[in-house]
């Protein structure tokens, strides 16, 4: 069985790169109600993308901290920080990919996705957006998964007005760490 990658990556560089905070972000999607959609972004977030010589061999990690959640809105903020992340004993999110793979035109990354205490596998499907081979300029991609947040022991009561689907997206810049 052929395995060759069937995604063309113009331009791609095998090196390591950080995720530059700057010109990067972590936002999620939640429905509110189950009527409408709320989003929000944590702010303070920090990683590594490894691009081997084949991108199979690839390998990225994030931390989030968990406190710079923000919705743009400072009551629904402090209740996501205490009822719901407990910013206080579990002050980040990590992500730890586990490996990549294609599937038809586009790469998958799965990985171990740590929220609060509990760890499950994820897939982001992911989207390499610009390589330039000049070594100057950065790597963009991005990445998109959907969990629940049941199956990672967040809290929700009866009265719980975000929906269970978390819709999480990173847009990422990343310059050559050397």
């Amino acid at each position: 069985m052929d395995m060759t990658p069937q995604v063309e990556i113009p331009g791609y560089v095998a090196d390591t790169w950080l995720i530059d905070t700057a010109h990067s972000t972590v936002s999620f999607q939640a429905r509110m109600l189950g009527a409408f959609k709320n989003h929000g972004t944590f702010d303070d977030f920090e990683g590594t993308v490894v691009t081997a010589a084949d991108p199979l061999d690839s390998s990225a990690n994030v931390t989030i901290r968990t406190a710079s959640v923000n919705t743009k809105n400072d009551r629904r903020d402090n209740d996501l920080r205490k009822a719901y992340l407990n910013v206080e004993k579990y002050p980040t999110i990590t992500f730890a990919s586990t490996g990549v793979r294609t599937d038809g035109d586009h790469f998958l990354v799965d990985g171990d996705l740590t929220i609060l205490e509990t760890t499950k596998r994820v897939t982001l499907n992911l989207r390499p957006t610009s390589f330039d081979a000049d070594g100057k300029s950065p790597a963009r991609f991005t990445a998109q998964t959907e969990i629940s947040l049941g199956e990672f022991g967040v809290p929700r009561g009866p009265a719980s007005v975000i929906g269970d689907k978390i819709l999480i997206t990173l847009e990422i810049q990343a310059s050559r760490k050397n």
